[in-house]
């Protein structure tokens, strides 16, 4: 019976537990964000190779504006052959040259949904105003949550709600 009881805790110890992830990545924020810190690119395949390193995807998106323009389409599909689903919105030139293609509600709704069947949310955005949903999932549901954001272009609060934040830096950059 010992035996067999020690047997039983010793398998349990070397079957690490997956964690379900999904994963919500603003790609406009992202895209200024690195743009206007580093003048690079995000490098969304060792991002994926990070966020999703010994853990079990449930979601992938990736939100983004549609243009219309053949780039941002080359771009998307490289986003799908990643393994992200691919949200898009059509972008809008307001008459006073204002634009709007804003994700965050969609997001927000995303995550909420997504909360309840997983260990770890993660959120590539620099967006202050996601810090309030964070709160919520994690007191909501009891997720971890994890931001990548680049540092000086992400908001105080969403960096101290997250439960871990990477910073973008070279590593992440292309």
């Amino acid at each position: 019976m010992l035996v067999r009881a020690v047997t039983c805790l010793c398998n349990m110890i070397l079957m690490k537990k997956v964690k379900k992830v999904s994963i919500f990545v603003d790609v406009q924020n992202i895209y200024y964000t690195t743009r206007h810190a580093y003048t690079r690119n995000f490098d969304y395949n060792r991002f994926w190779e990070q966020v999703t390193r010994d853990r079990e995807i449930i979601h992938a998106f990736a939100y983004a504006t549609d243009r219309g323009d053949p780039k941002q389409q080359q771009f998307q599909n490289i986003l799908r052959a990643i393994g992200f689903q691919v949200k898009l919105k059509p972008y809008i030139q307001r008459k006073d040259g204002s634009s709007k293609g804003d994700w965050d509600v969609g997001i927000t709704l995303d995550v909420m949904e997504a909360a309840a069947n997983v260990d770890i949310i993660v959120l590539a955005s620099g967006d202050g105003d996601f810090d309030l949903l964070l709160q919520r999932v994690q007191q909501r549901y009891n997720v971890e949550t994890e931001v990548y954001g680049v540092p000086v272009l992400t908001a105080n609060a969403l960096v101290n709600t997250a439960t871990r934040y990477i910073p973008i830096k070279d590593d992440l950059l292309l």
